[in-house]
């Protein structure tokens, strides 16, 4: 998701003077809950997490996010759930009981569809089986484990706080618990990674047979200890023999790469993240969290939520910190930024359904991209040519002006 400091300053060719129409359907709607805490902070990770007190405030916390999501019921008065995603922090940290009065409280408010997929994301250091066993009948049916690497010293090396058998005992326990839809986040280009070393971690991955597996490489944030204190990572080179051989890998056991660092097994996709790339709506509820809801007559508006949990649990402070009604110079950037992630775009009927905006108005960045190599040449889809997927920012820039 792009931010909306970056989207501001970006106007896109022909945008400014098209009239935006009322959206003649809203999309589907999401629900994305923040859990700030964790055990540890890993020096990575520039995610909006905290390290935890030896006793969580479960109960006040369950009790804000329902305030807050109370505060964003106006807007989507009507709609059902299609997906919700627990994301952190580490929201494995929380008990069942915690977990279960959320679940209950959100659908008493906003009912869920009938075959909606409810993620929580965990770490293989927070796994107890009984624990899980109890989140699988809360009704989440789907996991998302932080694996990172197998190998110890690149674990270390990352700050996690599991080893690498407690990560392949993990996904056994996770299909014990009656989860038979599951994620493995993996990271590549680690410090002093070698080929085989990543490799071996996606090796280990595909044998513990999950239906999807996310598999990026280690970037330096800012605000994060690497960022400060670098690490030694790989050399160019190697990054790309890496990341080629591994999306060879994958593909042979049956993952098909739907998103820039997404893989799946067929039918198995993220239906959450889907959602988010092709410009779906999504309440977001708890410390720092993100929304982006659209509204019958054309606005779309983006709100973020107070980001410090002492602030969001402070009853004298207001959950929301901040909304913004994109313009239509804003519109086509935003919707672009996250429809090319997808490695087989979306159908360009979905831009004006989603926007309220012709297609007219990428026409020219359009014609440009494709001339370029950058965008397929296919009227009916909105799609980046393998090339342009690898110089996604440079396809971007086709359409300013």
């Amino acid at each position: 998701m792009t931010t909306d400091s970056c989207a501001s300053s970006l106007i896109i060719g022909g945008a400014a003077s098209s009239p935006r129409a009322p959206l003649p359907t809203l999309p589907p709607l999401a629900l994305y809950i923040h859990i700030p805490w964790c055990v540890r902070k890993c020096p990575y990770c520039d995610f909006n997490s905290h390290t935890a007190s030896p006793v969580l405030p479960e109960q006040e916390y369950v009790d804000a996010l329902l305030a807050d999501l109370d505060q964003d019921l106006h807007a989507v008065y009507g709609r059902e759930l299609t997906s919700i995603f627990f994301g952190g922090g580490t929201p494995s940290l929380f008990s069942a009981e915690a977990l279960g009065r959320l679940l209950k409280g959100v659908e008493q408010r906003i009912p869920f569809a009938a075959e909606i997929e409810i993620t929580l994301e965990a770490n293989p250091g927070t796994f107890e089986q009984e624990k899980f066993v109890a989140y699988r009948k809360l009704g989440i049916n789907r996991l998302s484990i932080g694996i990172q690497s197998f190998q110890q010293e690149k674990l270390e090396a990352l700050g996690r706080i599991h080893n690498g058998d407690e990560a392949v005992r993990a996904a056994g326990m996770a299909r014990q618990a009656g989860f038979d839809n599951f994620n493995l986040d993996l990271i590549h280009g680690l410090p002093d990674q070698s080929l085989d070393d990543a490799l071996s971690d996606l090796r280990q991955a595909i044998a513990l047979k999950p239906t999807h597996i996310s598999w990026y490489q280690l970037t330096l944030e800012p605000n994060t200890v690497f960022w400060n204190q670098p690490p030694v990572l790989p050399e160019d080179d190697t990054l790309w023999d890496i990341q080629e051989a591994g999306q060879a890998l994958l593909a042979e056991h049956g993952y098909a790469q739907y998103e820039v660092s997404a893989y799946a097994q067929a039918g198995r996709p993220a239906r959450h993240n889907l959602n988010y790339w092709s410009f779906g709506d999504f309440i977001g509820i708890g410390a720092g969290a993100h929304g982006k809801l659209s509204h019958p007559d054309g606005r779309i508006v983006r709100t973020w939520k107070t980001r410090l949990p002492k602030d969001y649990l402070n009853p004298a402070k207001s959950f929301q910190a901040g909304e913004k009604s994109l313009s239509n110079d804003e519109m086509p950037f935003e919707f672009l930024m996250n429809a090319l992630r997808l490695t087989a775009g979306v159908e360009s009927r979905l831009y004006p359904e989603r926007t309220g905006l012709s297609l007219d108005t990428l026409a020219e960045g359009r014609r440009e991209a494709e001339q370029s190599g950058l965008l397929q040449v296919e009227p009916s889809r909105l799609a980046a040519t393998e090339r342009g997927q690898l110089f996604l920012n440079d396809l971007l820039q086709q359409f300013l002006n």
